[in-house]
């Protein structure tokens, strides 16, 4: 025992000491990491294919690990690499008497006469690291799993961190032939065509679809407004959509509100009884039966609340992966990205424009990587309410880092012109624009931009496609009605008799 901790101290692999303590050889390769250090130094072909595969803390021996530093140093300043330029790379480091100096590195070269099957071997060597480093692993949660100081959820945290840690850094995608993905890109094609054109998630807003073909797979949807201008409200909406009308799962992560005020918010809206008459539980008998029967759809949607507060892009990865291996979750919502934060346990780490930077690139690496669309909602900087004119949002107002900018596929805002006390668009045709909205997708990688008018009934916290058709005065008629009152076109233009015309 006192051997293993002396090992320990001289920062041996852990996994080696405890294989070792077992009576058991970690998990090695060495014959196979000669042949491959040897067929780096003899052609260059070699350091192509492998290079993108290992890293130097992938080889067991740590005379193997120093050549290997030395080599992918040299092909990082694009400087040719054979026996005498790591020699002289290792020399410079200080590194060469260590590996066994110029006698070694020739012993290598000698083992082996070509780079074939190097990639093959490469990743034998990469299994065996992958293996160490499981074994280091799990015998780290072993011992903190019998401290009882450890919190045990932040024990789960930091597994979980582990294990991903292991398959971002050594499982990597590769490259793919031109007819291997147009044959993808076809049966892609023939797919869309028999859904009416529609590749992605359909969000119940016609016209947003129909610009956008649906939220489409892989994409990071930035959805940014001015507080109170709606962009709960909308994500609401629009998982409410998704999960009843079209029985789509969506994850919904809120960061801000508690999930109940949440489903509060989705009952109002699917009940159509204002939030301020469920919240005190005033309702009439005939709203009691409204309130059971509509809510049983809500109640039977695929639809995931999880209102965890400052969570970090960590826990977010590792609770979006079950959500989609477990419940099949077909798109995340964030409400909203600035009260994320970057590091574990709650943690951030650098300026809050580098957080928020590590935060979007990320967002963007899971939405990839899980294949689902995710939408995150951000905060706008307050030059919106200093600059003059039209408050419209511009990319410029997107806050604390243009990465959030770079990293999305979607840029889109919320604008309200009644917050402003506006009455009217400024538009040619000054419609008045109470009760509504405009969702602005200012940047659109795969498609075009537009500025799309909605329909927003306030104390249902509702958006809904904006009635075609109806006039403006139909409108704004609609508008001036009491949440607690029903009206019919007829009503509001105080028609009496049924031959006549209704206005819209």
């Amino acid at each position: 025992m006192e051997k293993a901790t002396h090992l320990a101290g001289a920062k041996v692999d852990k996994s080696r000491i405890i294989s070792l303590e077992k009576g058991k050889i970690p998990p090695q390769v060495v014959d196979l990491e000669i042949a491959v250090l040897g067929a780096m130094m003899i052609d260059k072909k070699g350091i192509d294919d492998v290079i993108d595969i290992l890293h130097p803390e992938a080889f067991y021996d740590k005379k193997h690990q120093e050549i290997y530093t030395a080599i992918y140093t040299l092909f990082q300043n694009s400087e040719p690499t054979d026996l005498l330029t790591v020699s002289a790379q290792l020399r410079k480091d200080g590194k060469l008497e260590m590996v066994g100096g110029d006698f070694y590195l020739i012993n290598l070269t000698q083992k082996v006469a070509s780079s074939a099957h190097i990639e093959y071997h490469a990743r034998i060597i990469l299994q065996k690291f992958i293996q160490r480093k499981l074994i280091s692993i799990s015998s780290d949660i072993i011992e903190n799993a019998y401290d009882e100081t450890i919190d045990v959820f932040d024990l789960l945290d930091l597994a979980e961190g582990k294990f991903f840690e292991v398959t971002q850094g050594n499982l990597k995608k590769g490259s793919e032939d031109a007819g291997g993905l147009v044959q993808q890109a076809l049966k892609k094609i023939e797919e869309i065509s028999g859904e009416g054109g529609m590749s992605g998630l359909q969000t119940g807003f016609s016209k947003l679809d129909a610009l956008t073909s649906g939220w489409q797979p892989s994409d990071l949807v930035i959805i940014a407004a001015r507080p109170g201008m709606g962009k709960t409200a909308f994500v609401i909406s629009m998982a409410k959509n998704m999960s009843i009308d079209f029985e789509y799962p969506v994850a919904l992560f809120s960061l801000e509100m508690s999930s109940v005020q949440l489903i509060m918010r989705m009952i109002s809206s699917e009940t159509g009884l204002p939030s301020e008459k469920l919240r005190k539980g005033n309702l009439e008998a005939h709203e009691w039966e409204q309130l059971n029967v509509k809510v049983k759809q809500l109640s039977d949607a695929p639809l995931y609340i999880d209102d965890t507060p400052s969570l970090s892009i960590f826990d977010l990865r590792a609770k979006a992966r079950r959500l989609v291996s477990q419940h099949g979750v077909k798109i995340i919502i964030i409400d909203y990205l600035q009260l994320m934060t970057a590091g574990g346990s709650g943690k951030g780490g650098g300026n809050r424009e580098q957080e928020i930077s590590t935060i979007s690139r990320n967002l963007k690496a899971l939405a990839k990587e899980l294949e689902v669309p995710v939408i995150a909602l951000s905060q706008l900087s307050r030059a919106v309410e200093t600059r003059g004119g039209s408050k419209r949002p511009l990319l410029s107002d997107l806050r604390e880092s243009g990465a959030i900018e770079q990293d999305a596929d979607i840029v889109s805002f919320i604008f309200r012109p009644e917050y402003y006390g506006m009455t009217e668009w400024d538009d040619d045709e000054h419609t008045p624009c109470e009760g509504q909205g405009e969702f602005i997708v200012a940047k659109h990688r795969n498609g075009g931009l537009d500025n799309i008018r909605m329909k927003f009934t306030g104390h249902l916290a509702l958006f809904s496609d904006l009635e075609e058709g109806f006039s403006s005065e139909f409108q704004s008629k609609m508008n001036e009605v009491s949440p607690d009152q029903f009206i019919t076109p007829k009503d509001a233009f105080g028609i009496e008799n049924e031959g006549d015309d209704v206005p819209f």
